[in-house]
């Protein structure tokens, strides 16, 4: 099972009707994937991160030039292997950011082709499936130009509400009276059953962010999402514990080194890896070993298309909830519901709700999913 070739495909489609977030305006949806071809002809796909103002050129050109030559020629089951000898030899000049989007896409790829190989989903290779459908939250509510708030956002609260998803994170970072006011709206809209979030996109200083959690307070949103800038983290600290609301972050973090320090020092209710950035699968499964070890709860980050979407849904099965219990608080599925022309057509549209209003867990073998190559020949750029 020796891998011969690596490629990579940037792919990208414009937006017909551009949205913003708390850092800038996204025009376009962007994914770079990798694609891992082996001797006995299977194929293996990841992902890697793509954030709305990311250039994907970056992580590919990572993958192209410094990873690439590290696993042409060896076995697909020497993950562990692969991802320390590709983290020690980007070392001095990665450890954080596209170097781990590389790494990470090229895991994820590793973890399909193993699957594909043993006939077995990557949960029961990680040690089998806690659970076999997960609850969505739907992400979404960002800001189009023209529009008119906070009718837009409930209206698209009520959308998702009616399409079964029982919790929903809006995004916030718009301005202290702006977020309150739009929080407050879709609450009432609601009601009071359904689970309220909101994600600041680190727009926010400790004051400021202090006085939207104790305005918030009976408006009981369940996590606020990086109100802070990920290296603020003695602010952190401050914020937690102040409100009924959890404090979350870590999509801005990596690898176990990240969040051994993050853990550790006690900064947050929940943390957030992004199994395309933190470093993969093989990464992302020691942070949750430290999560539970600290009795952190994991609810990962996910952003990108159908591939990291089938990475993360094989990963929540595995995590085990924290604390066992008859009634536990399970982890969800970050489920971006946002403006995106190829997110479910690549992998064809696997992830529906079913009448429970969760996601099934594929079984699959691999991520569980199909790669429609006309979909990556067509949104593919040079």
């Amino acid at each position: 099972m020796t891998i011969t070739d690596l490629k990579t495909h940037v792919l990208a489609a414009p937006l017909e009707q551009p949205f913003s977030f708390s850092q800038g305006w996204v025009h376009r949806r962007t994914a770079m994937l990798v694609e891992i071809h082996t001797d006995d002809g299977l194929v293996g796909w990841g992902e890697c991160i793509n954030h709305g103002l990311q250039p994907p050129q970056v992580a590919q050109a990572m993958v192209e030039h410094a990873l690439k030559p590290l696993v042409i020629g060896r076995s697909i089951f020497d993950r562990e292997v692969l991802w320390e000898t590709m983290y020690n030899h980007t070392r001095p000049y990665g450890q954080k950011g596209a170097a781990l989007f590389g790494i990470a896409a090229i895991d994820i790829a590793l973890w399909d082709l193993v699957g594909k190989t043993l006939g077995q989903p990557i949960h029961r290779l990680m040690g089998g499936a806690f659970r076999n459908e997960i609850r969505p939250y739907a992400t979404g509510f960002y800001r189009r130009e023209g529009g008119k708030y906070p009718e837009e956002v409930v209206e698209e609260a009520l959308r998702h509400q009616a399409n079964g998803y029982r919790a929903m994170k809006l995004k916030t970072g718009f301005g202290i009276e702006a977020d309150i006011r739009d929080m407050r709206a879709v609450r009432e809209a609601v009601g009071d059953d359904a689970v309220l979030m909101m994600d600041a996109n680190c727009a926010y200083s400790v004051p400021a962010a202090r006085r939207i959690l104790m305005e918030l307070e009976e408006t009981r949103v369940h996590l606020f999402e990086e109100p802070l800038s990920p290296e603020n983290r003695h602010g952190y600290r401050e914020l937690k514990g102040i409100s009924r609301t959890w404090i979350a972050a870590g999509e801005n973090e990596y690898s176990k080194f990240g969040y051994r320090d993050l853990i550790s020092e006690g900064a947050l209710d929940i943390i957030q890896p992004d199994l395309g950035a933190a470093g993969g699968l093989t990464e992302c499964q020691k942070i949750a070993a430290m999560s539970q070890a600290w009795h952190v709860p994991l609810i990962p980050h996910v952003w990108g298309t159908g591939i990291g979407l089938a990475a993360a849904v094989q990963f929540i099965a595995t995590l085990p909830p924290q604390p066992l219990s008859l009634n536990p608080d399970e982890p969800m599925l970050e489920y971006d519901q946002s403006a995106h022309p190829f997110r479910q057509e690549l992998i064809g549209g696997e992830f529906a709700l079913n009448t429970r209003g969760c996601v099934e867990v594929p079984e699959k073998p691999g991520l569980g999913i199909e790669i429609d190559r006309s979909i990556v020949d067509h949104y593919r750029i040079a």
